[in-house]
């Protein structure tokens, strides 16, 4: 391959791009020296933890001091964190802000040992009495707060054992780091040919790009190319997540959890039955993803399927182009079911600046949003317009951050961090709309069969794919748990078993592929995939609800997205309108996967 990349098509350093094209972070702090300002107050004030110890047993009053002052600190705190991890999300190789984050990271963890003694203080104290005070009206603002203790009782340590648990956290936290620094800044790839006949640099951000290619010698050549990185550095990555999984059987068995997934699962009170629920319901469906493979093979006159094949569209010429307004456009008009008041806060941000937009140099991969309690719900985008998979991003992260910016306007800051749980819901509603809102205006077969089939792949993405990740992280912990080795070795072939059900029988599995599973940056944070294919489940089934309903409907859905953390995410979406402790939304969105798939096979 050719290594030299056209300046035409050399990804920008980070002083090259526009600054309407960047997130304005001045809702957070105006410049360093602002966060300096508040970093120095922060490193003074939490020592006042030391002013509560040993009186939490005396009064409610002292209790509701304590706690007023921690949300106090932590809201602070979150400013801090925030504006440091955004900034170094820009340029992954910005040493500066890397310094801010460490710096923050390390104080932060000195205040979590300050604050280590708050929930066994409270945890120490006679049941019947903590009962009766809960209900006093000195703890009323945080009486869910203090059930929501009680309910870790079982699995709180003795003061000493909590504090030295939170020395650790920093230490805890340097197997993802060591993945994010890898993965973001010191992985090369090299430069190849796209399907224009220019050579470009292959990166994390573009290699999507290079799997929609309608050329498949690109999409082959780029797949070898991009998992050859990953092979070189096999050991040092498998030596990173088995770091990553132990250290979340360490901190299940320290605390007296049963495992790692129960731990996992117990602030969000779900039963381990939804996380199995879910694998064997999609376990139950996977002949109709295989015949989903088998006809894409079909339809796009293939031998073989491989991976590298599953990104592109069947009808690959099909290619739609948008610019930044144009991807506005379409979201804002997917949106209007949702009302006035979301989408005139949502437009202003999304032509504003709460979004950075395009990729840079050194500048994290993919996509995420980013809402505080006191600034703008910011995005990170890596945006590229002949991607009609970034549109459904952008109004994806769009439903994240008006999540955290109606859950901030209508719930105190004790209540208004939703779980992940039901992000995954926000986000994807979204996604469903725009895809309902496309179809409407599709005027020609082709177009009707390209949004079809990007629906298909949406579902068997989100639902499917992640299902499958979600099982690698169950199994590879239980391997932990059982003290069998994780090696190179054993890692693959966990994650190559799962290829081989997920994907069938006629697909053709590149060894390389196994490597898959050292790259995905969620299992470094554990059994938070799941919540991907339970989001989308529910989104599928709320968005029906939401375009066939009226304004009772809506009302219950705009509340959902108003309440924050203030019940449990099981009872927030029954309220909404879903029942996630029943196999019915996975079978209903699976159901509709198929019938999506019976459309798609006449059309094309």
């Amino acid at each position: 391959m050719a290594t030299k990349t056209s300046e035409s098509n050399k990804t920008p350093i980070r002083s090259e791009v526009a600054v309407g094209d960047t997130w304005d972070l001045s809702s957070l702090y105006k410049s360093d020296a602002d966060w300096e300002k508040d970093f120095s107050k922060f490193q003074k004030e939490f020592k006042g933890y030391a002013d509560f110890e040993g009186t939490l047993k005396d009064s409610p009053e002292a209790i509701a001091n304590c706690l007023k002052f921690d949300l106090k600190l932590d809201r602070l705190a979150e400013k801090l964190g925030t504006y440091a991890f955004l900034k170094t999300a820009e340029d992954q190789a910005n040493s500066h802000y890397q310094g801010l984050v460490a710096r923050f990271q390390s104080v932060a963890s000195q205040a979590g040992q300050a604050a280590s003694y708050i929930r066994p203080e409270i945890l120490a104290i006679p049941k019947a009495t903590i009962d009766e005070w809960i209900e006093s009206p000195t703890l009323k603002p945080f009486k869910l707060v203090l059930q929501r203790i009680v309910r870790y009782k079982k699995y709180t340590l003795s003061r000493k054992e909590e504090r030295l648990l939170a020395m650790q956290s920093e230490m805890a936290s340097t197997a993802s780091h060591t993945f994010r620094q890898l993965n973001d800044a010191d992985l090369k790839f090299g430069s190849l040919k796209n399907d224009e006949g220019q050579t470009v640099e292959l990166t994390n951000a573009n290699f999507t790009s290079f799997l929609l290619s309608p050329d498949r010698k690109v999409r082959k050549a780029a797949f070898h190319q991009y998992y050859d990185g990953f092979q070189a550095h096999e050991n040092t990555l498998s030596a990173t997540l088995r770091g990553s999984i132990h250290t979340g059987v360490y901190y299940a068995k320290a605390r007296g959890y049963d495992s790692a997934l129960q731990q996992a699962l117990f602030p969000d009170n779900v039963p381990i039955s939804v996380y199995e629920n879910l694998i064997s319901t999609v376990r139950s469906h996977l002949p109709s993803v295989h015949r989903y493979f088998e006809m894409r093979r079909k339809k796009m006159k293939i031998k073989t399927i491989h991976h590298y094949d599953t990104y592109v569209p069947i009808l690959a010429d099909n290619q739609q182009t948008h610019t930044w307004d144009q991807a506005t456009d379409v979201v804002m008009e997917s949106l209007q079911p949702l009302g006035s008041e979301y989408c005139g806060v949502l437009e202003k941000g999304l032509r504003g600046r709460w979004c950075d937009r395009y990729p840079n140099v050194g500048k994290q991969s993919g996509a995420f949003s980013c809402g505080t309690y006191d600034a703008d719900p910011y995005i990170m985008m890596n945006f590229k317009p002949k991607v009609l998979n970034d549109v459904f991003t952008l109004t994806h992260e769009a439903g994240h951050s008006m999540h955290s910016y109606m859950s901030a306007k209508k719930q105190p800051f004790t209540y208004y961090n939703y779980t992940i749980f039901v992000a995954e819901v926000a986000s994807t509603f979204n996604e469903q709309l725009l895809a309902h809102h496309l179809m409407k205006k599709a005027t020609k077969p082709t177009d009707l069969a390209a949004l079809i089939n990007h629906e298909v792949d949406s579902i068997r993405a989100t639902i499917v794919r992640q299902t499958m990740f979600a099982e690698f992280e169950m199994r590879t912990h239980a391997m932990a748990e059982a003290g069998e080795a994780l090696t190179v070795q054993s890692i693959r072939a966990v994650y190559r078993e799962l290829l081989d059900a997920y994907f069938g029988p006629n697909f053709v599995i590149d060894d390389q592929l196994s490597l898959e599973c050292f790259r995905i940056p969620h299992f470094y944070r554990a059994f938070y995939v799941y919540k991907y294919s339970t989001g989308l489940a529910a989104a599928i089934a709320l968005s029906r609800r939401v375009l066939e309903g009226g304004a009772s409907e809506l009302k219950d859905y705009l509340n959902f997205l108003s309440s924050g953390c203030s019940k449990d995410p099981l009872d927030l979406l029954k309220g909404a309108g879903v029942d996630m402790t029943t196999p019915e939304p996975i079978e209903t969105a699976l159901n509709h996967f198929g019938t999506l798939v019976k459309q798609l096979e006449e059309l094309v």
